[in-house]
């Protein structure tokens, strides 16, 4: 496949669409440290615009609140990698799209960014699905190796596409 991503990044990306396509549901991604690499992989896929909804890339607290509706007071309460940005960015991907579900990465790639209780390597995932009580918050913070920026990426956007699929387990929603 012609390709300049890594290939276990592309397989994943295709297990994603097939299984949704299966499924027949439509996903949607909110990327901010990934900067676009989860949707980046799902289009390596051909047909996957019957699937993939659309995402946004909101790098900047600016383009979570002006995309999202990420409000100035979660993210100066919380910060920008927490799990209450990560759950609003993913259940507005699903408000704003047709998608029946959208999974939402924040975190600190590094090599700067990181502080003692965030440190690089940190990264916030949430889940949301259409109608689901929004309530039930289905979010998750990891901490991957520091085997650089790339690496934290591709880990994070492996973890995000594992969350597409459907049936996937729920993260814990514990910070």
């Amino acid at each position: 496949m012609d390709t300049i991503l890594p290939p276990e990044l592309v397989a994943a990306a295709r297990k994603v669409i097939e299984a949704n396509r299966a499924a027949g549901r439509r996903i949607a991604v909110a990327e901010s440290c990934t900067g676009g690499l989860v949707c980046g992989a799902l289009t390596e896929i051909p047909g996957s615009s019957d699937v993939l909804e659309g995402g946004f890339v909101t790098y900047s607290n600016e383009a979570k609140t002006d995309m999202l509706k990420v409000s100035t007071d979660v993210l100066e309460t919380f910060g920008a990698v927490s799990i209450a940005v990560a759950w609003t960015m993913a259940q507005n991907a699903v408000s704003k799209t047709q998608a029946d579900v959208a999974v939402a990465i924040t975190g600190i790639a590094g090599p700067d960014g990181g502080t003692e209780k965030k440190p690089v390597g940190t990264v916030v995932f949430a889940r949301a699905e259409k109608g689901a009580d929004p309530n039930h918050i289905v979010a998750d913070s990891k901490l991957f190796e520091n085997n650089g920026r790339g690496g934290i990426r591709l880990q994070a956007a492996l973890v995000a596409l594992e969350l597409l699929m459907p049936g996937a387990p729920e993260p814990d929603a514990a910070e």
